[in-house]
């Protein structure tokens, strides 16, 4: 490798938090205008390297040299400063104020003291431009979708003129045509010698983008190799330590008795148009679709968390009436939702917390007595199910990885004895082995004889997990398919209208 062009070098990082050591003689390099991938499991200790580089966190030993020099990134802004971009998962954007504010956040056009607001909407208007994207900039960031205010996010990072630019997840909530975007922008970013640290959990991402990758596992350093080099089984099994024979877990389970049916469910025409399905005991019903197609929202209808403004649930073939979520958990019905952070998670309480509550009754002795010691061992036996890595309970869920945060949201739905369980984008920013484990789950609930409910973006999961695909186009489905008929291009013809 040709020192020269060397941007960035970390050397024997370590870093510990209250009883866990989350990194341990990390080492990684950087060339300019070089893609490179950083792999590993959740938990890997990848997040943690990334906020010591953009000064979220302070290394606790170790060497940092930005273009030849020694630094000690001791802020966000002295990480600005220098030149390295960040672009985490959760953005960090302001949604009350235009396209074009967000893109020059604290760096507006100024003359003689005052904003030039025209310069600056006609300067967004040309970086967007630049990447051949068409934007409205004077628009607030809040009308626009998630994955474009992830579009958003990048073209402010371009516009500092960042020479290195971290990108966390930057695809996991873009759309096949939006991914296509990011990488001509990442291609463009490489062109003009910015170096491109990408963070993802899609390997087959890394081979399209990526011209180097280096694996971490449990806070350790595996390894740096050359993309063109290694085998996506060799990079698996570096990953998570041993290899992954196969990543769908065969089952087979006999079916059971109809236990949900929705007839004709609507939202008054905003996203779910006169929807029917049903689904028996023991089966895994897979939905399919673009971003859009309103598959989450006709979930949210089904848990009562939206108003539905025309339709029927349907359980063991008597209607029930469904207003809010707690009619759902009352009728047995759980939501692991796409959104673990906000809507499946109280990130600030402890593994033991999360775990019970969603069904509190069960853990109190008498009317007004809450039994800790029970809810403690509840927790452990399903920090045992689960595989879930955490120090103890009395954990904060808010410092779990991705996947164990996950594993506690599903907890707290099988402690809550759910009977239909929604599974929304069940492994999205979760690591190939941590998915292999909820695919296992999914199994286990299906053979317990539970309706098991899917909504992902990924064709190869929604295909490896499912028994029947029913495919959404504009908030109506399109298509349904058996085991037999999976076909990622008959699935795209009906996620696009087609047949």
């Amino acid at each position: 490798m040709d020192e020269t062009s060397e941007v960035l070098r970390l050397t024997k990082i370590n870093k510990s938090f209250p009883g866990v050591k989350a990194l341990t003689d990390i080492h990684f390099s950087l060339q300019k205008g070089e893609v490179h991938a950083l792999v590993g499991e959740n938990g890997a200790g990848k997040s943690t390297l990334m906020k010591i580089l953009s000064g979220a966190y302070t290394k606790d030993s170790g060497n940092i040299e930005f273009e030849g020099r020694n630094v000690e990134i001791t802020s966000p802004k002295f990480s600005e400063e220098l030149g390295i971009a960040t672009i985490y998962q959760e953005l960090n954007l302001i949604r009350r104020i235009t396209i074009a504010e967000n893109v020059f956040l604290g760096r507006y056009p100024k003359k003689g003291g005052l904003i030039q607001w025209n310069k600056m909407n006609e300067d967004a208007k040309a970086l967007f431009e630049s990447f051949g994207i068409q934007i409205d900039v004077k628009q607030q960031l809040r009308s626009i979708s998630l994955a474009q205010q992830q579009i958003v996010e990048i073209i402010k990072a371009v516009s500092m003129n960042a020479k290195v630019v971290i990108m966390d997840e930057p695809t996991s909530s873009l759309t096949t045509r939006e991914t296509e975007i990011l990488f001509r922008i990442i291609r463009e970013l490489k062109a003009r010698g910015t170096a491109v640290i990408f963070i993802t959990h899609r390997l087959d991402e890394i081979y399209r983008i990526c011209d180097r990758m280096t694996i971490m596992r449990d806070g350790c350093y595996v390894g740096t190799r050359q993309v063109k080099d290694i085998t996506k089984g060799e990079m698996i099994a570096m990953m998570i330590g041993r290899e992954l024979t196969q990543q769908y877990p065969v089952r087979n389970v006999e079916l059971g008795d109809i236990v949900l049916e929705a007839r004709n469910l609507d939202d008054g025409g905003y996203r779910v148009k006169n929807v029917s399905f049903s689904v028996r005991a023991g089966e895994v019903l897979g939905f399919a679709g673009l971003v859009g197609a309103g598959r989450t929202e006709t979930m949210r209808l089904i848990f009562g968390a939206d108003k539905k403004a025309g339709g029927q649930i349907l359980i063991d073939g008597k209607e029930v009436r469904i207003n809010h979520p707690r009619n759902a958990i009352a009728h047995k019905i759980g939501f692991v939702t796409e959104n673990r952070k906000e809507e499946g998670l109280f990130l600030r309480s402890t593994v033991r917390v999360n775990t019970v509550m969603a069904a509190l009754g069960k853990i109190m002795r008498l009317r007004w007595f809450f039994d800790f010691e029970k809810e403690k061992e509840i927790a452990k036996d399903y920090v045992k199910k689960l595989n879930t890595v955490t120090p103890s309970v009395n954990q904060k869920v808010m410092f779990l990885s991705g996947g164990n945060q996950q594993k506690v949201v599903l907890a707290k739905w099988l402690f809550s004895d759910s009977r239909i369980v929604i599974f929304d984008e069940p492994t999205r920013g979760i690591d190939v082995g941590a998915k292999r484990e909820i695919y296992e789950i999914i199994n286990q609930l299906a053979a317990e004889g539970k309706v098991i409910l899917v909504v992902s973006s990924e064709m190869e999961e929604i295909m490896g997990i499912s028994d029947r695909i029913l495919v959404m186009h504009e908030g109506e489905i399109s298509g349904e398919l058996k085991k037999e008929e999976f076909s990622q291009n008959l699935i795209t013809e009906f996620a696009v209208g087609g047949k």
